[in-house]
């Protein structure tokens, strides 16, 4: 069944030229919004171009500061940033950057939830410990920003199945799902092999990003 979805509208776009740690950069333009249901600062990035007849392809990407930002090896949300800004801006589309911290629970939680999950608990028990959802996001500002930059139909970057199923009840078609390459490490094994056991988390062999 489908959700109404309320209208937002593009507040400011402005350029980012972006560069990473090992040397790739690209030019994008992030893009902020107005009348985002939850109020929050979610942000798009629009990368390359996209070509006529082609579904842009988006990658809805939730923040996660210890990944993103302090190259964390307890996940692999820093890897997969990286990998999706080369892979959207070669096909053409957006970054869909949403301030979901934690699965939606929050830095504080999040980091509560690590020291639980270091007691032997998985993430998602982890989470349920702590009174939350295994999963608490919710995808319902990614399709107010994917209508407000004037798509209807994606080719969406994601392992992720939940994401799909919510962009398509709020009426997005995701044409098309492409996974993200497996970044695995001894120290992210765990975490990953419960994203594919508990969430469906479906992985490709991780690509060759460009320098």
């Amino acid at each position: 069944m489908r959700r109404r979805l309320a209208a937002a509208t593009i507040r400011t776009i402005v350029p980012l030229p972006m560069a990473f740690a090992d040397g790739y950069t690209v030019p994008a333009r992030v893009i902020s919004f107005t009348g985002l249901v939850d109020g929050g600062e979610h942000v798009a990035v629009a990368l390359g171009e996209i070509q006529p007849g082609r579904d842009p392809l988006v990658r809805i990407h939730s923040e996660c500061l210890t990944g993103d930002v302090f190259g964390s090896a307890r996940c692999d949300c820093g890897a997969q940033l990286r990998e999706a800004v080369e892979r959207v801006a070669d096909a053409g589309g957006y970054l869909l950057y949403l301030r979901q911290e934690g699965r939606g629970i929050g830095l504080y939680a999040k980091l509560d939830a690590y020291a639980l999950q270091d007691d032997g608990l998985d993430t998602y028990e982890a989470n349920e410990a702590l009174g939350f959802r295994a999963d608490a996001r919710d995808y319902t500002v990614a399709a107010q920003m994917i209508r407000a930059l004037g798509m209807g139909r994606v080719a969406l970057l994601s392992n992720n199945p939940d994401k799909v199923e919510q962009l398509e009840g709020l009426g997005i078609t995701v044409a098309e799902r492409v996974s993200t390459g497996l970044h695995w490490s001894p120290t992210n094994a765990r975490y990953l092999a419960t994203k594919a056991a508990r969430g469906a988390h479906r992985f490709a062999p991780t690509p060759l990003l460009r320098p």
